[in-house]
């Protein structure tokens, strides 16, 4: 059931969506004992809260996890980026160029939800090449988190990445330099954090089927 966390990261399934254990079973043509599994796991990092007696729904971060959630990336991806600096190659910066090229893409075909899920890549990327793996497990959390954060919170479709954000990440860590890669970090997250309004805002009510369901 990966296109389910798929859905949850490219905002197809909003915040707050009902996550109905039977329309997911024939939607995905497998038992609930899997759907269970399958919510239960998604529970175990945030993109699904598992409510008592109401059942499975796509998370719906408050304004106050949300502001914690960017004060955690700020603290640590900063110096992630310094540290996968110093263990940057070649393979590794191909890969970088690779996610922004697909994110662009993404763009310009109108999917800002795609693109999303990509910036996302992009961050997680850079914690595995920092070699920092529980580092890495965190940021993915919180990455995983933001993703809610913007499909609630979101004013501009910047937010999902000022346009040269990554470019200039990647060029810092191309020339090798640690402090321009913490700077470059540290301001892409706060331009992230100035595209949110930190309000609440209703959703509409959407269907699982007509998101979901193969055409």
């Amino acid at each position: 059931m990966t296109s389910l966390s798929q859905a949850i990261h490219e905002h197809r399934l909003k915040p707050g969506t009902k996550l109905g254990e039977d329309d997911l079973s024939e939607i995905y043509g497998v038992s609930r004992t899997v759907v269970r599994a399958a919510l239960q796991a998604l529970s175990h990092v945030q993109l699904v809260e598992l409510k008592r007696n109401r059942g499975a729904f796509v998370a719906k971060p408050t304004i106050r996890e949300a502001r914690e959630v960017f004060e955690a990336r700020a603290l640590l991806e900063p110096r992630t980026a310094r540290s996968a600096t110093e263990r940057m190659t070649d393979a590794a910066l191909a890969r970088l160029e690779s996610h922004i090229a697909a994110e662009h893409q993404a763009i310009a075909e109108g999917e800002p939800g795609r693109a999303l899920r990509l910036s996302g890549q992009f961050h997680i990327e850079i914690s595995h090449i920092a070699d920092q793996e529980t580092i890495a497990g965190f940021v993915e959390r919180l990455v995983a988190r933001s993703s809610l954060i913007i499909a609630l919170y979101w004013k501009r479709e910047s937010a999902l990445c000022e346009k040269h954000a990554h470019h200039a990440l990647v060029e810092a860590f191309r020339r090798g330099d640690g402090d321009e890669a913490e700077a470059q970090m540290k301001s892409h997250l706060i331009d992230i954090v100035s595209a949110l309004d930190l309000r609440d805002t209703p959703e509409p009510e959407v269907s699982l089927r007509d998101i979901l369901a193969p055409d």
